[in-house]
């Protein structure tokens, strides 16, 4: 795949007109009956036999929403990471379809759950890079925007090593521009009757707030995964969470606490249920996953091993999805672990995260 190239947003805009993007990727959906904690959604179509005039109901699964980020991933291969000042050369670059958001979008969809995703790209190459990888993946598109005036997509630099750990920095673009002061009905209406909202933090605060607050009206159960911006988690957003997953780095940084042991990641969690969330979903690396829920004895999960680790880029999005599937069709939390923790290649960043 020949890289992207961008030049600088100079001619940034404030104020840029905001396109919606109407593309409609159909998804398989699995029809059956689904368990929804909101009582007022709405789970019931129709589909018309073109010999009859009568209609007949179709019970659908409510939707996993995610809202969140895309960005083209600017990779480059490398033996390791070079000291400060030295120059080194990559083994191989392109520019591949990514961010945290887009990265769990694709993974619901591509479990064959129906799926939207409510995002913001650039009128630019790397929008129309990462629309058409959504739309490949099964993704909903009705309402990922498209921001005119010279907004930039959100890219990031992807610093792959050999042994499949990467290093990342994000330059936020569109994710984090030009957002309403508030959303509009029709983008809290979806979120107001999905099964579950996933969040992160690689757009503002402050739309994550406004979501998760419709979404906790709503009845929906919100999940927010912890990974993206270096900066307190605000404790007006933590109260409309129910489920908050970090890594081991995360909620070492935003609990103040050590993190090298399970005793240690249990105290953290434990900090984490007094500022306001119930229910810590941990990601352990090597070590698996832990799901800490007030009041309870933690459920752990082994990691499940891959015969080979190609990339670990999205591999944390791809559980925090996976486990977000499972748990709104109506699996156990020990069921939800286990499936999260299945190697599987579903990131949109790459082809195969294991293998």
């Amino acid at each position: 795949m020949e890289g992207i190239a961008f030049s600088p947003s100079n001619n940034f805009n404030c104020y840029p007109q905001i396109h919606p993007i109407k593309t409609l990727i159909p998804i398989p959906f699995r029809f059956c009956n689904y368990k929804t904690n909101n009582p007022n959604q709405s789970l019931l179509s129709f589909s018309i036999n073109s010999s009859k005039t009568t209609q007949t109901p179709i019970t659908q699964p409510p939707p996993l929403v995610v809202v969140g980020s895309a960005n083209a991933d600017i990779y480059v291969e490398i033996d390791r990471l070079p000291t400060e000042g030295e120059t080194i050369s990559a083994k191989n670059g392109q520019t591949l379809a990514g961010g945290k958001g887009a990265n769990q979008a694709t993974c619901g969809a591509k479990l064959s759950y129906p799926t939207y995703f409510v995002g913001q790209v650039g009128d630019d190459a790397h929008g129309k890079l990462i629309t058409q990888a959504l739309g490949n993946g099964g993704v909903r598109l009705e309402y990922l925007k498209s921001l005119g005036g010279g907004v930039p997509t959100g890219h990031a630099v992807v610093m792959l090593q050999s042994n499949g750990q990467n290093s990342i920095i994000i330059v936020g673009g569109a994710n984090m521009s030009s957002w309403p002061d508030k959303l509009s009905d029709q983008d809290l209406d979806v979120v107001k009757n999905a099964g579950i909202v996933l969040l992160q933090r690689e757009i503002p605060d402050s739309v994550n707030i406004q979501v998760a607050k419709a979404a906790k009206g709503a009845g929906v159960t919100v999940i927010m995964d912890a990974g993206g911006m270096d900066a307190p988690m605000p404790q007006e957003l933590l109260k409309f969470v129910d489920i908050f997953s970090p890594n081991e780095s995360e909620l070492r940084r935003l609990t103040g606490m050590p993190t090298d042991n399970f005793e240690q990641i249990s105290q953290a969690a434990a900090k984490c249920h007094k500022m306001g969330v119930r229910q810590v979903l941990v990601k352990l690396g090597a070590k698996g996953s832990a799901l800490f829920i007030e009041g309870e004895e933690p459920i752990t999960q082994p990691i499940i091993p891959a015969a080979q680790v190609v990339d670990t880029t999205g591999a944390g999005d791809t559980f925090t999805a996976s486990f977000a599937v499972a748990l709104v069709e109506g699996k156990s939390k020990r069921e939800c672990l286990n499936f999260a923790g299945i190697p599987r290649p579903l990131s949109v960043t790459r082809i195969c995260v294991y293998i």
